[in-house]
């Protein structure tokens, strides 16, 4: 895999660089090996990784083993690597790791003495967010994140779908009737043409088919459950008990949040309950992306596994007229690992020619 072209808008003179705001991916980014290459060779990332994961005791180790394991057999003359216990799309895995690696990519943009002005996540991302806003300690953090995702693997398996539609087409495909629960919802509304339908497995199989005999263009999300739908709304009860213990301030600094595309408020925070129902809630997050750029011109610095974010956020009008631009620190998917530490200076190139004073 290549290293990343360049970002999508003029460059502001070095006196005048814009402020940055991360962006931080959820469930959909993750894929084998994502960012195992920075755990190898950058110090301030490890370290970030290694506080999450120590943080969730016995099960943060389990959940490095599986991340650091190998996902192909050997070759010929090769060391077997282990195996991982559970694959990368199962919610024990992929949120605590989106959730760490997020958290980590943030802290390594910090130590190049950049402090963002503002912070946006999508679903998952959101908690890594308000983590490095200091809304929650990383220790809470991880305990908080660790809790949700035991309770969410009870659910039945369902899923996600992308679908290349506005939410107001996507209408009669969606659940009727008194069971929202075994249908299909909106999950999330990433783009004025990119909706994500969630919900049971057996919707989604019966909707994708209907989808694509309708001529709409659609795929599967990596996912294994039906988050952000009323099917996973009761296992997600009980999330309040652990959360009413604890401390949430305020954030040190803007937090647009993708579930009400606003600034979270100290009130906000504050609510047990809003921090609960984020695995069932709808995201939002083109609404909460154009109130941050409605607000000021950013350099949207995606800071997570993948590129599913910059790829919508190059299509937001205020990038497109080069008010704001996109830088990326990761590759696409899945590549060696000196792809990932190729991708990474060449964000730092695009954060010097902004202007930033970076290593």
């Amino acid at each position: 895999m290549s290293a990343p072209a360049a970002s999508s808008s003029a460059p502001r003179p070095a006196a005048d660089p814009r402020p940055v705001a991360l962006l931080l991916p959820g469930q959909g980014s993750q894929y084998p090996g994502m960012a195992t290459g920075l755990y190898e060779t950058e110090p301030v990332f490890a370290d970030a990784v290694d506080e999450v994961l120590e943080a969730m005791g016995a099960e943060g180790e389990r959940i490095r083993e599986d991340w650091l394991a190998g996902d192909d057999e050997p070759g010929e003359g090769e060391r077997r690597v282990p195996r991982p216990r559970l694959p990368m799309d199962h919610v024990l895995r992929s949120q605590p790791l989106l959730f760490t690696v997020d958290f980590a990519f943030g802290r390594l943009v910090e130590s190049w003495g950049i402090r963002p002005a503002a912070l946006l996540g999508h679903s998952i991302g959101e908690m890594a967010a308000a983590t490095l806003a200091g809304v929650f300690t990383v220790q809470d953090a991880a305990r908080v994140v660790l809790d949700r995702v035991v309770r969410l693997a009870q659910a039945p398996p369902g899923g996600l779908l992308a679908v290349a539609a506005a939410p107001g087409r996507l209408e009669p495909y969606l659940a009727s009737g008194d069971d929202p629960s075994s249908g299909l919802v909106v999950g999330a509304v990433n783009a004025p043409q990119q909706t994500v339908l969630a919900g049971p497995e057996h919707a989604l199989r019966a909707v994708d088919e209907r989808l694509r005999a309708d001529g709409l263009a659609a795929r599967r999300v990596p996912a294994l459950s039906p988050f952000h739908s009323p099917a996973i709304a009761p296992y997600a009860k009980g999330a309040e008990q652990l959360l009413a213990t604890v401390e949430r301030r305020a954030p040190r600094v803007p937090v647009y949040s993708c579930y009400t595309a606003a600034p979270l408020t100290a009130a906000r925070c504050a609510d047990s309950a809003f921090w609960a129902a984020q695995p069932v809630d709808t995201v939002r997050f083109w609404p909460a992306l154009d109130a941050l750029l409605t607000a000021g011109a950013y350099v949207l610095v995606e800071a997570g596994p993948g590129r599913a974010l910059s790829s919508v956020a190059r299509r937001h009008p205020a990038v497109r007229r080069g008010h704001s631009r996109v830088v990326a620190l990761s590759p696409k998917g899945a590549g060696a690992p000196e792809c990932e530490r190729a991708c990474l200076k060449a964000a730092l190139d695009e954060l010097r020619e902004e202007g930033h004073t970076v290593p």
